[in-house]
């Protein structure tokens, strides 16, 4: 339970706080590792290191958070993918951190909730750079994965905002998340991701993605993590849906908008065409 104290807190003060946490990892890196170990021995290649990592969000940012260490160290090159990490920590390090990381408690469904929305988010701007020709799509991917952080970390660490905020929003009292974050606590739980992305020092370039403007792979970034929150919150028929495929036409011109919705995760057929429907109507006005 929260302090009279800290239901004053800042986002700086959060900040601060969850930065200094000991950060988990999800209990299933453990068993993927354990799987890969039993069925390849020791010749496991980094980039089958990287795709666990890669699928967790809390796991990547201990990667990178030594990887940066390493980096000032060293004067290296900045880490920006999980690939990246695994290559410039190397794979004895890698099992040390993944070893001796503590798990996340998944009994709390809105944090699981929203790690599954994190890694999804990561999957679909894998897709969708990969179709734009982007130059790194790991690292677009890398963004959208971090890019709930912030909400993350409360639930391991401080569940009543959240659960607070989520249970406000189901009430009908707020038409948004982050409407609420902001009402309720001060500061949308993005701004804590970015606030700890600069106390950790992550590369400016993954905070940009994160930040998710200013550029076109920003922009792609951050409509990945909102098009999956939509259809996780939403459900297939969330009226944002249709606008967020819209964009992502405009910013990937040589992919269809079928194509497009038919990435997103879950949907049937016709789901994906209601979608790609009433993208087209937004659109039309533009063409004419």
């Amino acid at each position: 339970m929260l302090n009279e104290h800290q239901r004053r807190w800042g986002v700086d003060q959060w900040a601060a706080f969850l930065s200094s946490r000991e950060l988990p990892c999800m209990p299933r890196s453990k068993t993927a590792l354990k799987e890969l170990e039993e069925s390849r021995g020791e010749r496991l290649a980094a980039r089958e290191l990287a795709d666990i990592a890669a699928a967790d969000p809390f796991l990547c940012l201990r990667l990178l958070r030594q990887a940066e260490k390493q980096r000032v160290q060293r004067l290296g090159h900045e880490t920006t993918t999980p690939l990246g990490a695994v290559m410039q920590l190397g794979t004895n390090t890698f099992h040390k951190l993944l070893r001796d990381s503590p798990e996340t408690d998944q009994s709390r469904s809105g944090l699981a909730a929203c790690e599954t929305r994190a890694h999804l988010a990561s999957q679909l701007a894998l897709c969708w750079a990969s179709a734009r020709s982007d130059m790194s799509p790991d690292e677009i991917a890398m963004a959208a994965l971090l890019s709930e952080l912030g909400e993350l970390l409360l639930w391991s660490f401080a569940p009543e905002l959240p659960q607070t905020t989520e249970a406000l929003v189901r009430a009908g009292k707020f038409p948004r998340s982050a409407d609420a974050q902001v009402d309720i606590w001060g500061f949308r739980f993005k701004d804590l991701t970015l606030k700890c992305a600069a106390i950790w020092h992550l590369p400016p370039l993954l905070t940009q993605l994160i930040r998710g403007v200013d550029n076109h792979r920003a922009n792609l970034s951050r409509l990945c993590v909102d098009t999956i929150h939509h259809l996780s919150t939403g459900g297939p028929n969330d009226p944002a849906l249709p606008s967020d495929i819209a964009e992502a036409g405009h910013l990937i011109p040589g992919a269809s908008l079928e194509w497009l919705s038919e990435q997103l995760p879950g949907l049937e057929p016709e789901q994906a065409a209601a979608i790609v429907q009433k993208a087209t109507d937004l659109l039309e006005p533009s063409h004419s």
